[in-house]
């Protein structure tokens, strides 16, 4: 797996918006940060573009996300915010020089199917804050900085609380995974995400329980879960309807789906939607280690 070079002082990050459209004045924080870290900025046309509930036309997204990887100049690409449209335009995009010169692409949500076709290109990316992030304050200080981290080349180490619901073990493999709804959107396709003998994390937003539990079910049908040496359920926030129109919440469904797996499976790990979301990079090998007190995920 190629790992994009790291960051130093003065090079520039480019930020760009392929899916969900996103203020302009929403993005200022997180500009001013990345300057502040020692990094020049470069605004792709769709931040702040407008075309319904995009960030422009498909055309116009699909032409900014080239440009930014196509650009020597830029060494890494800050997606502004998911949303909705990174499937639409995926099929137009070229990869040949971003293969000739790797660089960071950043983001999550619907950022996944980005993230999916880059690990088809045999290379790493980081499921991580995006623009809004910036402007929590004090608060996300810790996942803004895992982000910093992990592009200036610091191993990432991280260590939670155990979980109830947790299924104990070791397990040490490459990382992938993102968005619930995306990776089962993906199936089929060629960005598929393959997970063999890998550790696969999940996250998802403003669902029904009802479409978590078809979501699992799809996975699970298409045989996402065989061979995994592990899986990491991060949260799964702002749901749309309570728990009890179900009669199981979404670690309970998940919990369902994925009795009789002997691998090692972590709940409510940091990585979501909401404030809680610790950079990981795609395509990583980590070395997770789920005890009855504490879990650990760190580069292996």
């Amino acid at each position: 797996m190629i790992q994009p070079s790291h960051l130093q002082q003065g090079d520039t990050i480019g930020i760009v918006c392929p899916s969900g459209y996103i203020p302009l004045e929403k993005v200022q924080i997180c500009i001013q940060t990345l300057e502040k870290w020692g990094y020049k900025v470069k605004l792709g046309t769709t931040v702040g573009a407008k075309k319904d509930s995009f960030s422009g036309t498909d055309q116009q997204r699909a032409e900014d996300l080239q440009t930014m990887l196509d650009d020597a100049s830029v060494k890494a690409i800050l997606c502004a915010r998911g949303g909705y449209g990174a499937s639409r335009i995926i099929h137009t995009i070229n990869f040949k020089r971003f293969n000739e010169q790797p660089k960071w692409v950043i983001g999550f949500s619907d950022i996944t199917v980005l993230h999916a076709a880059i690990l088809q290109q045999n290379c790493m990316s980081i499921h991580g804050p995006m623009a809004a992030a910036f402007a929590k304050g004090e608060a996300g200080e810790p996942y803004i900085q895992s982000l910093k981290q992990v592009l200036e080349g610091a191993q990432t180490n991280y260590t939670i609380p155990a979980h109830p619901m947790n299924v104990l073990g070791t397990t040490k493999a490459e990382m992938v995974g993102g968005n619930l709804c995306i990776i089962a959107h993906l199936i089929g396709s060629k960005n598929a995400f393959n997970a063999n003998g890998k550790i696969l994390f999940l996250e998802d937003v403003g669902e029904y329980h009802y479409n978590i539990d078809r979501l699992m079910i799809q996975c699970k049908n298409a045989g996402l879960f065989e061979n995994l040496a592990g899986l990491v359920i991060g949260g799964f926030t702002d749901l749309k309807d309570p728990s009890s129109d179900f009669g199981s919440n979404a670690y309970e469904i998940i919990k369902e789906h994925t009795l009789g797996y002997t691998f090692p499976i972590c709940f409510d790990f940091p990585i979501s939607h909401s404030l809680a979301n610790f950079a990981i990079k795609q395509g990583q090998e980590y070395k997770l280690a789920i005890s009855e007190h504490e879990v650990s995920l760190k580069e292996a």
